[in-house]
């Protein structure tokens, strides 16, 4: 098994090295072909580069883990971000395009200066530069652990693996070699997925058997809105538009609109991204779902998820065409991202260095270096190797940086150098602090939001202090007070309309439940009286007596009751006479006893041989020895409250029948008669009260 693996890993691994190294014997030894392949290719190929740039190691490995621990309303990111990008190729990327060929621009840094080299194109390198590297290093830890898992390599030793690989793609054909082995991933990438898709869909029983073993760990995997967001459902569903939208803030995936040369190509490239990416997110979702019913440990690693998978349910030669297609196209990415930067430094930084192509290959060389030694320090520090944040910290850094320029831009506005300063200042102060202030979490918003908003604010209040007679909208003025009224009216019913429907239909967080693992239980039983009285029982006669619980007012101690004890008590009261009753016995008196719950019942019978009879009988619904024991192993928090819980199952009425057959004892000399027993019973609720913790 280990063997084939292996091979089967070298022999995609080979042939994606392959179709780079092919890219050699066309690419010109130019810096321009270097970075942005002469803006000449193909759309298809652009296209398929895009999608395996844009997913990479965040779709394997991060994408994989928030699917695992969000569950079902991870469709809002998936849906809601793709519409951001549908936006971001129509209108964004037409510009991009046709400001980048018209201005000889190759890097993403230039196009929001007036000239390449400009002060604000130096600060949106040096910010491009920082998170790009963040970037990369995300994919370089994909690749660690995606190694890690199937092969056993340590996490550092796959990284380093990764930077040499890295630094090989670049110098051997820059972006084309780039795009080519791009393109044939992106192939690989989907066949493999929807291979690995199917038969996950086998392993969990299809469909409903994934939203059932679901539904069992914890019910609101299964709900289609989270549970407690801090600030509303609407504005955490918009920051998923942003995110999509800030697609166009990416240098690496930019890059790829830039080696286009029309806006035919655009169009046709825009196509080829939907089709090929719209289906890759789906199949994404359901393995990552299917990967939370099938290893749902409380230690598993939810970003380990997809290779785990393709361990345990494929043989060895789809094992290592995944592997290789995980660790080849983290990799891609990673170079794309360090000729992004390369281009930022070489074009914005140091604009001295732009025809140099020697020095542009040594900047690589030492862009990489910097993304390493980012992936190696994230594995000494606390959730740093989780590639989900790298990527959310990378991914709307750059979007807050780069959007509202390219869109004031594109409307028609000129910032000059101050105001754009200030602009991308903004946009790092707002993304920055969100996210140190914790609020960027699943059940807040992520930092698009504010990273967005401080630099729209500040083009704003700019605009306004410093150059009042231009329009903030560019070519576009501000629509009348009516139509500004009319606009802000149908945003704030949609606003109030997204916020209701939350409101109504969002999960309970007390719903909320952990997966497989270990638990410790703290539970108390306690005995509360429900009902008592003493009933005379004639011999042969049936008492039957019903109780409501909805005679309680209150419950001191809670209402889960999870069962009933019953408590009878009778005593001898035969009656005689004669002159030798003294030396007489009586004869013991049978009383039969039953409590009945909905379906549930139990029947106890027992005498008053020696004088006195007493019946003790339970009736209980709930795991006793769960609770008892104080721990579980092997369960998840849903299926221990399960067990636990009794809900209204001890609600309700509680049917007693007390039976009396009463014989008397006696002889000639003495007279003994017994019409019935008189019966003292007690009904006692147990109620439960128990917490659960994670061991």
């Amino acid at each position: 098994m280990e063997l084939m693996l292996v091979l089967s890993f070298l022999f995609f691994m080979t042939l994606f090295a392959g179709v780079g190294l092919a890219s050699m014997f066309v690419k010109e030894d130019t810096t321009d072909d270097y970075l942005v392949a002469g803006r000449g290719m193909h759309p298809a190929l652009a296209a398929l580069s895009a999608v395996s740039t844009w997913n990479s190691g965040y779709m394997f490995i991060g994408f994989i883990g928030f699917t695992y621990v969000m569950g079902f309303n991870v469709l809002w990111l998936g849906i809601v971000s793709t519409i951001g990008q549908l936006v971001a190729w129509i209108w964004l990327y037409k510009f991009i395009q046709s400001e980048g060929q018209e201005r000889g621009v190759r890097s993403l840094s230039s196009l929001v200066a007036e000239k390449a080299g400009a002060p604000e194109a130096k600060l949106a390198a040096v910010l491009s530069v920082l998170f790009l590297s963040i970037y990369a290093a995300a994919q370089l830890t994909s690749g660690g652990k995606a190694l890690y898992v199937m092969m056993g390599w340590n996490e550092m030793t796959g990284i380093l693996i990764g930077f040499v690989l890295v630094v090989a793609y670049c110098y051997a054909g820059g972006i084309r070699a780039s795009i080519w082995t791009d393109a044939v991933q992106s192939c690989v990438m989907l066949v493999g997925s929807t291979i690995l898709c199917w038969i996950a869909l086998q392993e969990v029983g299809g469909f409903s058997g994934m939203t059932s073993g679901l539904k069992a760990q914890d019910p609101v995997l299964i709900s289609f809105l989270p549970p407690d967001l801090r600030f509303g459902f609407s504005m955490w569903a918009f920051a998923f538009f942003l995110g999509g939208l800030g697609v166009a803030g990416q240098p690496q995936v930019v890059s790829r609109v830039m080696t286009l040369g029309s806006d035919s190509d655009r169009k046709q490239a825009m196509v080829w991204f939907f089709v090929w990416q719209t289906p890759f997110i789906g199949l994404m979702l359901i393995i990552g779902l299917a990967s939370r019913v099938l290893f749902s440990e409380g230690s598993f690693d939810p970003e380990l998820g997809l290779p785990i998978l393709a361990m345990e349910t494929m043989p060895a030669i789809g094992v290592g065409m995944i592997l290789a297609s995980i660790f080849a196209a983290t990799m891609s990415t990673a170079d794309s991202q360090v000729l992004a930067c390369t281009a930022a430094i070489t074009d914005d930084i140091r604009p001295e260095w732009r025809d140099d192509h020697k020095t542009t290959k040594m900047v690589t060389l030492v862009v990489a270096a910097f993304a390493t030694m980012i992936s190696i320090g994230g594995l000494y520090i606390p959730g740093g190797d989780s590639v989900f944040v790298l990527v959310v910290l990378a991914v709307y850094g750059l979007g807050g940086i780069f959007i509202p320029l390219l869109t004031i831009r594109w409307m028609g506005y000129k910032p000059d150098t101050t105001h754009s300063l200030v602009m991308m200042g903004s946009a790092f102060v707002g993304v920055i602090g969100w996210s140190f202030l914790g609020f960027a979490g699943a059940d807040g918003i992520f930092p698009s939001v504010p990273g967005m908003g401080a630099a729209f604010l500040a083009h704003f209040v700019m605009n306004q202090i410093r150059t009042p007679e231009l329009s903030s909208l560019g070519r576009y003025d501000w629509p009348d007070l009516e139509k500004l009224g009319a606009i802000g009216f149908v945003i704030g019913v949609i606003f109030f309309a997204g916020e209701l429907s939350y409101l109504v239909n969002a999960p309970d967080s007390s719903d909320s439940m952990g997966g497989v693992g270990d638990y410790t239980i703290d539970s108390t039983l306690f005995v509360d009286d429900f009902a008592d009285g003493t009933e005379y029982v004639m011999d042969g006669d049936t008492v039957m007596l019903d109780f409501n619980t909805n005679s309680v007012e209150t419950w001191e101690n809670g209402d889960n009751v999870v069962g009933v004890r019953v408590t009878m008590n009778f005593g001898e009261d035969e009656t005689k006479s004669g002159l030798l009753c003294g030396i007489s016995n009586e004869a013991p008196d049978t009383v039969t006893g039953t409590v009945a719950h909905d379906d549930q019942n139990q029947t106890l019978q027992g005498d008053n041989q020696g004088g006195n009879g007493i019946l003790i009988f339970e009736m209980i619904w709930y795991n006793s020895s769960l609770a008892e024991s104080g721990n579980a192993s092997g369960l998840s928090e849903s299926e221990i409250h399960s067990q636990l819980d009794a809900g209204d199952t001890g609600l309700g009425v509680y049917s007693v029948e007390i039976t009396v057959e009463a014989d008397a004892g006696g002889n000639g000399a003495c007279n003994h008669s017994d019409d019935g027993e008189e019966i003292t019973y007690s009904l006692q609720l147990l109620v439960l009260d128990y917490s659960i913790e994670a061991a």
